[in-house]
């Protein structure tokens, strides 16, 4: 065994006989056995479909349910732009310039594409957090039933996000009026931290199937909606990396970069949070580095990954 192998090999064993450095390590490995990051990348994309759309619809709605409060209105509008760093601004004012009307096809169009596009991140959604979960391809809801799942979600975790931004908006405003400054934005977040648990627990029970315990999912969603609240703090110093400057260079392009790289970072992150969620729950550490030898939890995690290629209940 040449030096190099034996480095290799010790470091695998410093690592496994520490659970504090073996945890993070299997679930690195797990998403990359999983391929989760092309996986975020299929949600960054349906979620960049719906998106936009999206953005119009509701601040055409806004404008029309809050036409006589623009003072609400606009603390609304910063609080839901607030979820895009560095580009937020230009989401905004693209979105307020290209308002819809307020009634007829140009509303109706951009609701159906709207549907249209939180059905696809839907559908990635559903696909990633089995393959995630290891949900065997036959026991996975087929049609019709899981198109009735994506329906539910595009409901459930749609108004959950709406309610989510217009309770933190009337959080702040609210704190904002009485205490001001750090206490408002302290606030706030606290407001964000608790409703986004809520959603996204919700999001994974009617993504995944029955045979995943709820309960099991509570630390991912936990987890998951942390480390969004922790890119929404650190957004602009995470994206300005990636797409610094480029709005105002780029225009509409810097606006579509950058939104793109927003969305398959949350994608990516939250995808990581389920990840140590299945880790810990199925208890899929240590892995080893340098196989052979496997690892007992190895062998158990190469077996799962077998499973989920099953497309028939019969297939062994």
């Amino acid at each position: 065994m040449n030096a190099v192998k034996k480095l290799i090999a010790a470091l695998d064993r410093l690592q496994q006989s520490r659970p504090w450095l073996a945890f993070p390590i299997a679930v690195w490995k797990k998403f990359g056995d999983d391929q989760a990051g092309n996986l975020a990348a299929l949600i960054a994309y349906y979620g960049f479909a719906s998106l936009f759309p999206l953005l119009l619809v509701f601040v055409t709605v806004l404008d029309i349910v809050l036409a006589h409060d623009a003072t609400l209105k606009a603390k609304v509008l910063d609080s839901a732009f607030v979820h895009f760093p560095v580009i937020g601004d230009q989401l905004k004012s693209t979105a307020q310039g290209h308002m819809l009307s307020g009634t007829g096809i140009a509303l109706a169009i951009g609701i159906i594409l709207t549907f249209l596009g939180a059905r696809g991140v839907a559908s990635a959604a559903q696909n990633a957090l089995n393959t995630v979960w290891g949900v065997p391809f036959s026991r996975r809801a087929g049609f019709p039933w899981s198109l009735l799942k994506q329906l539910a979600m595009i409901l459930a975790v749609g108004i959950g996000l709406i309610a989510t931004t217009l309770l933190s908006g009337l959080a702040g405003a609210s704190v904002d009026s009485r205490l001001g400054g750090i206490a408002a934005q302290i606030g706030t977040v606290a407001v964000s931290l608790v409703l986004n648990v809520g959603v996204f627990w919700l999001g994974f029970r009617l993504a995944v199937e029955r045979e995943i315990k709820a309960r099991q999912m509570l630390p991912g969603a936990v987890l998951s909606a942390v480390v969004w609240q922790i890119l929404q703090l650190l957004g602009t110093y995470l994206v300005s990396h990636q797409v610094s400057k480029s709005s105002s260079v780029y225009g509409v392009f810097g606006v579509v970069l950058g939104l793109l790289a927003w969305l398959y970072l949350q994608a990516q992150f939250t995808l990581y949070a389920v990840e140590a969620n299945v880790v810990s729950v199925r208890r899929l550490w240590p892995r080893s580095l340098a196989p052979p030898p496997f690892t007992a939890e190895d062998v158990r995690a190469f077996a799962m990954y077998a499973r989920i290629q099953a497309r028939r209940p019969e297939q062994e």
